[in-house]
């Protein structure tokens, strides 16, 4: 049986430190620029350290907006497995161990040992396409929120009495770009779909879910992409829901203390929001969503809370879909009241 070697790696986005845990101790390594070189270097210093050559790396790191993703395609082209673990989970694993120092040495050092002796599951790599269109997702949000930002402050700047010609003639310059900017992301977006049947499939099934349509079935999709690559394909419906922070947050505390459960917010906010307007959209429909939130409702449950049950029951019957690669059906689905909230 071979032994693993973990290499915990804190990724900014010039550099990286890494650290190697063996045994009871950790080592650091370096501090490497987040290249090529870096990487290649890196890889000398782990050979150098392994003590059998059927010794398995394992590169344990957390993600940091995309700054590691070179790291983490270098690392599927050598052959080591990666592990993605919760931050909440690695902060959690720190304070048992009574760490208080935070450092990127220590951070990476911290990462090796959690890897060492938590074992996490290493994360299949997402497929090119899924890769590409996740990144054409992320750029199409920047955009939008560039957007926003520009357009309120034309209105701000339109509302004053003896506004600057040449500073909205800017705004409205930087907004037609962003406009053509957008448009050319959302060509690529659907001549990618257009040129992969089994997206456009998946696309399609998706869609006939309640609460899923034309502007949160691509971020869904990706989602359950990034799911099944994370748990191997093992992950259950339950630890998706706490993966995009869905799940229930009880507050009790011995017989005097308690408080409304609430959801964690532990996962993906921007993956929250798509689910949660796409619940306030689907239950205005004649479907199995709105009988579902108006039964929450007429048992007396807030409607906030009714509508962040629908998000939670969006997501449980897209992820059915999408793992059973079938159409929805409401009659293989059940639609009892969730404990979600």
């Amino acid at each position: 049986m071979s032994t693993k070697l973990y290499i915990g790696a804190d990724v900014a986005q010039a550099k990286f430190d890494a650290a190697v845990w063996q045994g009871s101790a950790g080592t650091a390594l370096n501090t490497f620029s987040n290249t090529t070189a870096g990487f290649e270097q890196l890889a000398e210093r782990v050979l150098a350290l392994l003590p059998t050559a059927d010794t398995q790396v394992v590169l344990v790191l957390e993600p940091t907006g995309g700054y590691e993703l070179g790291l983490v395609a270098f690392a599927y082209a050598h052959g080591w497995p990666v592990c993605l673990p919760n931050p909440k989970q690695v902060r959690d694993f720190a304070k048992s161990r009574g760490r208080r120092a935070k450092t990127d040495a220590q951070d990476a050092l911290l990462l090796a040992q959690f890897g060492a002796e938590q074992q996490p599951e290493p994360q299949q790599e997402l497929p090119a396409h899924i890769q590409e269109l996740a990144e054409l997702l992320h750029r199409r949000e920047d955009l939008q929120q560039l957007k926003r930002s520009e357009s309120n402050r034309l209105i701000g700047f339109q509302q004053r009495p003896r506004p600057a010609q040449a500073v909205i003639q800017s705004l409205e310059r930087t907004i037609a770009a962003l406009d053509a900017e957008l448009a050319a992301i959302e060509q690529a977006i659907d001549d990618l779909i257009k040129r992969d049947p089994d997206l456009k499939r998946e696309v399609k099934r998706l869609r006939s879910v309640p609460g899923v349509g034309e502007k949160n079935v691509l971020p869904i999709l990706v989602l359950f992409y990034r799911w099944r690559a994370r748990t191997a394909g093992r992950g259950t419906p339950k630890g998706l829901v706490a993966f995009v922070g869905l799940d229930p947050q009880p507050y009790d505390s011995g017989r005097s203390v308690h408080k409304r459960a609430t959801i964690s917010k532990m996962g993906d906010r921007s993956v929250r929001h798509y689910l949660y307007m796409g619940a306030l959209g689907g239950v205005r429909g004649k479907n199995a969503l709105r009988s579902f939130y108006h039964r929450l409702v007429s048992r007396g449950k807030a409607k906030r809370l009714a509508l962040v049950a629908a998000a939670h029951k969006i997501l449980i019957w897209a992820w059915a879909v999408f793992s059973q690669d079938v159409d929805f059906d409401p009659s293989r689905f059940p639609q009892e009241a969730t404990a979600a909230i």
